[in-house]
């Protein structure tokens, strides 16, 4: 185990966090809130600590699968950690559990919250908690891969830390791939937020807004999310949440003008189709209720591509509809968007590639003799990720099992422990019952809250660094 790289690049991110903090101190400063001061003061000690960290550096720069995974894991632990300093400093989430669960629920894109009154924070935090969505959307490590030499070592933490069952690289240097990821990223966040204000949404809210569709967060600054808000920003929060909840490289390719390529991406066309029909079942679902197609199409499309790219927004609260819509929408929890996007889930084309290995082995009980391989894309699906998505699977399935048996202790009901872990696992925020679009994760227990803590950046990090972190194997010597 190389543990000074691992120490070096944890202060790279140090001083990178106490960078990134500047900017909603700026709007301390313009608002001159309660928030300037913590935030001030934890980005100089973090930059300050990042510098002491690096001063040494390591002779062996070596980074290896295992370094790979435990440093994104001890990165995204540290981001949680210190992220949280201002909200504890500040007094305006004074208790370090609950701290640690907000901004750990930023920096994971999930926007689960404790806060019941958000409107009551200072605009300068505000700020910081719907900046730790974008930073953590696209991942504050591609972001450093940036800033490195290119070298093959740098694949294994961005394989590690992006979404999804595999990892290309766009162009062949590991930096140029991630620059290019953050030029679209920060592009169509820029776009998002001038719409917005031409719109009519104030200017604060624009960005705050655009910064959680983007990172797939959902983190809003009002108490009924963006319920109040225009029909029309609606429906542009709506378009944004799909558009980011697409695979990245399809952008890539529609600049480089590769249509071809485009027209054979199969998770793409399945993610926009699961959409449009769980869309459209909501649509009819709800409407005898609304009572016009006008409003029940906004509100389904809105809601469906909330909590299928696991952003989290609401317009209205879903914990109120009958059995069919709901059922829809908790289906979707699970199905998420698509890989290399911001969005979170177990991602569309774990479930094609599930869909066509029972295909393949039903065909295989009708004609055993015959060979036949999983195809993806017009591409032959890799024997070896048919194996790491199948094992995924299972440890999905442990890691949610083992959180729900352990929330269940806090004595809610069934509808709200299921769904408040189905939330938190995948990232999306708000579920049923307790934890419904217009209720909180605060009446939970500390030990719980710290159970939805680990859900939460072991499913933004797909669970296998964190399980590779906690495994005493990964600390033996060999």
């Amino acid at each position: 185990m190389n543990y000074r790289m691992i120490l070096y690049i944890n202060g790279c991110i140090m001083q990178i966090v106490g960078l990134l903090m500047l900017i909603p101190t700026v709007v301390g400063v313009y608002y001159w809130d309660d928030g300037l001061l913590p935030l001030l003061g934890v980005a100089t000690g973090a930059v300050l600590a990042g510098t002491l960290i690096r001063l040494r550096r390591p002779e062996n720069t070596r980074i290896r699968a295992r370094e790979g995974f435990v440093i994104t894991a001890m990165v995204w632990v540290i981001l949680s950690l210190v992220g949280a300093l201002p909200f504890i400093i500040s007094g305006e989430i004074p208790k370090f559990t609950d701290a640690v669960f907000e901004t750990a629920s930023g920096f994971t894109t999930t926007g689960a919250s404790i806060l019941t009154d958000v409107e009551a924070m200072s605009k300068s935090l505000l700020l910081w908690r719907s900046f730790t969505h974008w930073i953590g959307g696209m991942g504050v490590l591609v972001f450093l891969i940036v800033f490195l030499p290119s070298s093959a070592d740098e694949m294994n933490l961005m394989k590690a830390e992006s979404p999804g069952p595999s990892v290309d690289k766009l162009v062949p240097k590991a930096n140029r791939t991630a620059f290019l990821l953050y030029a679209i990223y920060t592009t169509m966040t820029l776009v998002q937020m001038i719409i917005l204000y031409i719109l009519g949404m104030p200017k604060f809210d624009a960005i705050c807004i655009s910064f959680g569709t983007a990172g797939t967060g959902g983190f809003g600054v009002r108490g009924d999310s963006c319920a109040g808000y225009s029909p029309a920003c609606q429906i542009v929060i709506t378009v944004f949440m799909v558009l980011f909840g697409v695979n990245f490289k399809v952008y890539f390719l529609m600049i480089m003008k590769k249509w071809k390529d485009i027209l054979k991406c199969e998770e793409v066309f399945w993610y926009l189709v699961i959409y449009g029909a769980c869309a459209a079942m909501v649509c009819f679902g709800i409407m005898s209720d609304i009572g016009s197609l006008a409003v029940s199409l906004r509100t389904s499309t809105f809601q469906v591509a909330s909590v299928m790219t696991t952003t989290g927004f609401a317009t209205t609260d879903f914990n109120l509809w009958k059995s069919m819509p709901k059922a829809v929408m908790v289906s979707v929890m699970f199905c998420g968007a698509c890989a290399g996007s911001t969005g979170g889930g177990m991602k569309v084309s774990r479930f094609v590639i599930w869909a066509k290995q029972v295909r393949r082995e039903i065909s295989k009980f009708v004609h055993p003799r015959s060979v036949k391989r999983v195809r993806l894309d017009g591409k032959s699906v890799e024997e070896d990720v048919i194996r790491s998505t199948n094992v995924y699977m299972m440890a999905y399935l442990f890691v949610f099992v083992g959180s729900f048996l352990l929330i269940s202790m806090d004595g809610m009901d069934m509808t709200s422990s299921f769904t408040s872990v189905t939330a938190t696992i995948n990232n999306i925020g708000p579920g049923l019952g307790v934890v419904g679009p217009a209720g909180n994760f605060a009446g939970f227990s500390g030990l719980s809250k710290w159970v939805f803590v680990f859900d939460m950046i072991a499913g933004r990090l797909e669970l296998f660094p964190m399980l590779v972190l906690i495994s005493p194997g990964t600390w033996r010597k060999k």
